[in-house]
């Protein structure tokens, strides 16, 4: 689409003020919070169609074209998700809902989900550095609405413009079906609807927004730096290597945090692979297609049996083997997504309860093998910062039986919410009210942490930035966050946990779950003194490609070093390692 004319300079006497902007597909006005904040901000403005009805399961579609000023004031929702601790409630919203919704099963958001949120300085200025960031949550759940992921402290600390998105979850984001791949029964089918790949899909089409938009905003769309956590990171790592660098151009710079990109298979990953026969070696972050395949079926097997169209599995595989393409396909199309969702997460008719979701290495969204695009040269070469932090998986202890171990949080999620994140019910709540009774104290929980960080996370993470360096050796940087200065029980129940260093990069210490209570008035000065430092490095990054800034107080090594961020109580603690 051709981009609408200029408007004058925004702020400018007699001209458009400056929360109202173009984009590609129309005009928006967002709020003017440059007496609060000090940023201007738009929010819940759409990058593509809904992808529901006819679209679901399709790749994203350009938003058709607005005539006057549409809105962007408030998030839009949600993308539809099961419950989770890291899920919205039913305003998308993060408050008491979302306890509500884990007890109910309720799934909250929308199919009409494809919005982004941008954030600047209240200020002239052009050219700035674009931020784009992808939230986590295991491609099952999260919301670019997270309070943690407002931009507006970044975009001022880093005097760039910060842009978050959604995407589609679960197996609306990432779902592979033969009925649904079948060009003979729907010709209209490119290789991308083909492929599985919804979310990954939708992270392109919203960088594809940002290139043709971002200038109406002050941002320079030939500076953009990507940046995901968790799942976010995955998701970011499968764009930078889609096959034969489509996505070139589309950003400049990378920054995964908590996340990696490896199957089993990839080379130089490490050896045995845990598996689905008992295996407990290390845990790749990719499933092969054929898992894909067998988890789209299962769900198939599950609506037949869920709905009463089969007594059983035989029943139901008999249903689908005596059906056409376009039937199956209009047969899933037509249930809700929240049945979807819901019944991919039971148990029914003696089938399992697997619900993985990811990129899928297809070879045409996503590469057959990402690390060996890396090696190959076949992706798109641009600086890349990676961040870990000390004790990933105490945020995912329910992994922890893949190494052996006892799973660590005993209590199910309604309970642990009611239970930790209320400040003043978590300040009365003890280690072992929490945590499973096979670990006597924080010392022998932390050890079997480390054990499966170091089969997941780690592991995936070396992989990758050793694969980069074959390439680029002077363009990868790597850090790890160390800082543990929670109130009790939390220190010595999560620690320094996955995601727990959002909130120092964004410089946002409330008003989200997790903030809530892990901040303190003891631990203030050191915790806002490490986001400073924390912050003027991404901000330092993304203008220039190079971490490196005064604030850190010291050199910033190449990997295989890396940098460590803690703080004590008082002060900052920054390191290299």
């Amino acid at each position: 689409m051709e981009p609408l004319p200029r408007q004058g300079r925004p702020g400018a006497c007699g001209s458009t003020p400056p929360q109202i902007r173009d984009t590609a597909y129309g005009r928006v006005e967002g709020v003017d919070d440059s007496a609060g904040s000090g940023t201007y901000f738009w929010k819940g403005i759409p990058f593509a169609k809904a992808p529901e009805g006819a679209l679901r399961w399709k790749a994203p579609v350009e938003p058709a074209a607005w005539t006057g000023t549409l809105p962007a004031k408030a998030f839009g929702p949600s993308c539809i998700q099961n419950p989770r601790l890291y899920s919205p409630g039913n305003a998308n919203t993060f408050d008491a809902t979302v306890g509500d919704n884990l007890a109910s099963g309720h799934t909250p958001g929308s199919e009409d989900c494809l919005s982004l949120n941008i954030w600047r300085p209240a200020t002239g200025a052009t050219g700035l550095p674009v931020i784009v960031f992808i939230h986590g949550g295991s491609n099952i759940t999260g919301y670019s609405g997270d309070p943690t992921y407002d931009g507006a402290a970044l975009a001022k600390k880093a005097n760039a413009v910060v842009v978050t998105a959604n995407y589609r979850l679960g197996q609306l984001g990432f779902f592979r079906h033969p009925a649904l791949r079948d060009a003979a029964a729907d010709p209209s089918l490119t290789a991308d609807d083909q492929s599985g790949n919804f979310a990954v899909l939708d992270i392109i089409q919203a960088l594809k927004f940002v290139q043709g938009s971002i200038d109406r905003f002050g941002g320079d769309s030939g500076n953009v730096t990507l940046s995901g956590q968790s799942a976010g990171a995955i998701d970011i790592l499968a764009v930078l290597t889609a096959p034969s660098r489509r996505t070139a151009g589309l950003f400049h710079r990378l920054a995964p945090l908590s996340g990696g990109i490896s199957l089993g298979t990839s080379p130089g990953f490490p050896q045995p692979v845990n598996d689905l026969a008992g295996n407990k070696g290390y845990i790749p972050i990719v499933s092969p297609v054929p898992v894909h395949e067998a988890l789209a079926n299962l769900l198939l097997l599950k609506l037949l049996i869920d709905d009463g169209s089969a007594a059983d599995a035989a029943a139901a595989t008999a249903w689908v083997q005596g059906r056409a393409s376009a039937e199956i396909a209009a047969y899933l199309r037509g249930k809700p997504a929240s049945t979807l969702l819901q019944v991919g997460l039971k148990t029914v008719g003696g089938l399992g309860n697997s619900t993985a979701c990811g990129p899928i290495p297809e070879g045409t969204v996503v590469a057959t093998d990402p690390i060996a695009a890396i090696l190959a040269g076949d992706y798109v070469q641009v600086p890349v910062l990676a961040g870990l932090t000390a004790s990933e998986t105490t945020l995912l202890s329910a992994f922890l039986p893949l190494v052996g171990h006892a799973p660590g949080i005993k209590l199910p999620e309604p309970q642990l919410f009611q239970t930790l994140f209320d400040p003043a019910k978590a300040a009365s709540a003890t280690f072992g009210s929490v945590i499973h009774p096979s670990y006597p104290d924080a010392a022998a929980y932390h050890a079997a942490v480390a054990e499966l960080d170091a089969r997941f996370f780690v592991a995936a993470r070396d992989n990758l930035l050793d694969a980069l360096a074959t390439r680029t050796p002077s363009q990868v940087w790597s850090y790890r966050f160390d800082w543990r200065r929670e109130p009790a029980p939390w220190n010595d129940i999560y620690g320094a946990a996955h995601a727990f260093d959002l909130p120092f990069l964004f410089g946002n210490f409330g008003p989200s779950l997790y903030a809530n209570v892990v901040v303190s008035a003891a631990n203030q000065p050191g915790r806002l003194a490490l986001s400073d430092a924390m912050m003027s490095a991404l901000a330092a990054f993304a203008r220039t490609g190079d971490p490196n800034d005064p604030a850190l107080g010291t050199a910033w090594p190449n990997w295989p070093r890396k940098l460590v961020f803690d703080a004590s109580d008082t002060a900052r603690r920054i390191s290299v390692q």
